[in-house]
């Protein structure tokens, strides 16, 4: 397998790193020891990482005809439109067989070559939006940590370019090829769940003394309890259909929206601070059981709550047998 790795001046050596990592500790175990990687550039000769370190031996644009496998890991952070001479190499590739793949940021380098119109895609969620913005024929999913085409790949943030290439080990090579290289990086073969997980959600508040305010501040204080419309509305003095429309108006959610995201936030900061059971952390946030608490924290995050505690709890907890 040939690789063709693209770098640029003010990659950082992580975004250049995981691939070379992956891919290195394949022929490094004996795995495959045919595959090879090029990093190449705009022209051959040396960049320089955005920690300030030179990287040399760099190759010229040909390692895109040579390769079977193009990946742009990663793309300046000021998200400029690619140019014509990579964009017209990379669609080269891609009509002759060779698969694309853009890992984090570089999921914008793969989208303005066309490579992915009509059809689903990511990248690190602080970016989607503008990836959505610029183009529009592309569809987002934010939940997943990658998402392969069988022709065309891209991947979420930062360290998901690790899952990444480990999938395209284990596409090219089997599970246990895959499983391995990740034993060797002591890093998981896959990891549950998708980027939503580790997405800061955004605070719907309303400001000032009105009565919306109020019945915010009122209900955070009583997310274990039945939180219905009307339980609200009678609170704000307002008919249910009132109340609504001024909800709305005043956080920019529903009622029922705002509430689930403060449970699950509460739940989420249970799991990760608290050694409770996941049925006491359901009970305390409002979700009434276990199974309740279970399915709306998989719809939201990917990922069960015993899942999601392993990865984010400050510190060792329990695993929890409801939790299946």
């Amino acid at each position: 397998m040939r690789i063709a790795l693209y770098a640029f001046d003010g990659i950082t050596m992580f975004h250049l790193a995981a691939p070379l990592m992956v891919f290195g500790e394949v022929t490094r175990l004996g795995l495959a020891p045919d595959w090879e990687t090029r990093v190449w550039s705009d022209t051959a000769g040396s960049i320089r990482t955005e920690e300030g370190f030179p990287v040399s031996e760099i190759v010229d644009p040909s390692a895109v005809d040579w390769a079977d496998i193009v990946i742009v890991p990663s793309w300046p952070e000021s998200l400029p439109p690619i140019g014509s001479e990579l964009s017209a190499a990379l669609r080269g590739a891609h009509r002759r067989g060779a698969e694309i793949a853009g890992l984090c940021l570089g999921s914008f380098a793969i989208a303005d070559t066309g490579l992915l119109a009509g059809r689903p895609a990511v990248t690190h969620w602080t970016k989607m939006s503008e990836l959505r913005e610029r183009n529009s024929q592309v569809g987002l999913d934010e939940s997943v940590l990658y998402i392969d085409h069988g022709d065309v790949m891209t991947s979420a943030g930062t360290a998901s370019s690790i899952d990444s290439c480990l999938h395209i080990v284990r596409k090219h090579l089997g599970s246990a090829a895959a499983t391995r290289v990740a034993r060797s990086l002591v890093v998981a073969p896959h990891r549950d769940g998708g980027q939503a997980q580790y997405i800061e959600r955004p605070v719907t508040e309303a400001s000032g003394e009105t009565a919306i305010a109020d019945v915010l501040s009122w209900a955070l204080e009583r997310l274990d309890e039945p939180l219905p419309i009307e339980r609200l509305a009678e609170r704000a003095r307002m008919s249910r259909r009132s109340f609504i429309r001024q909800f709305q108006l005043e956080t920019g959610a529903t009622p029922a929206r705002w509430v689930l995201d403060k449970r699950l936030d509460e739940a989420r900061s249970l799991l990760e601070t608290t050694d409770q059971s996941v049925e006491t952390i359901a009970t305390a946030s409002g979700f009434g059981s276990a199974v309740t608490l279970r399915q709306n924290f998989r719809a939201s995050f990917a990922v069960t709550p015993t899942a999601y505690r392993r990865q984010f709890a400050v510190g060792t907890a329990p695993m929890d047998v409801v939790d299946r």
